[in-house]
């Protein structure tokens, strides 16, 4: 039986990872940056122009979005170590995706690497 970590690492051996140096890039000739964490991650904050699209939904959003559906489209994966992103990665090339890439390290190196992140500040109804 494989723990989620082996699935981990499995699915890290068949995928293209960016490592943080060079993650601008890719984001920046990306047609879409993902993030697959959780609705309360995303919320506390996330990678400007990422979408949300939790990990556990993902393959139904993206099957349901025609504009995402294109299997040329240029697609940045990310959660908040590497794990859920990697998953995702190879769960999207078994879709048929042809350029997928998943951030090492996640939102966590992001942070690290004191890039800017997005927080949604809720209106104050004092």
């Amino acid at each position: 039986m494989k723990t989620a970590h082996d699935l981990v690492v499995d699915a890290k051996a068949r995928i293209e990872e960016v490592a943080i140096e060079d993650v601008d890039l890719a984001i920046q000739n990306a047609d879409v940056l993902i993030d697959v964490r959780e609705a309360d991650e995303y919320a506390a904050g996330h990678i400007l122009g990422a979408v949300h699209a939790s990990r556990g939904m993902l393959e139904f959003k993206l099957s349901n979005d025609t504009a995402l559906s294109s299997r040329d489209l240029k697609v940045v994966l990310y959660c908040k170590t590497g794990g859920r992103a990697a998953l995702a990665a190879v769960s999207l090339l078994d879709m048929g995706y042809l350029h997928v890439t998943s951030i090492t390290g996640g939102f966590d190196a992001w942070v690290s690497a004191q890039k800017p992140t997005v927080v949604p500040h809720l209106p104050r109804f004092e």
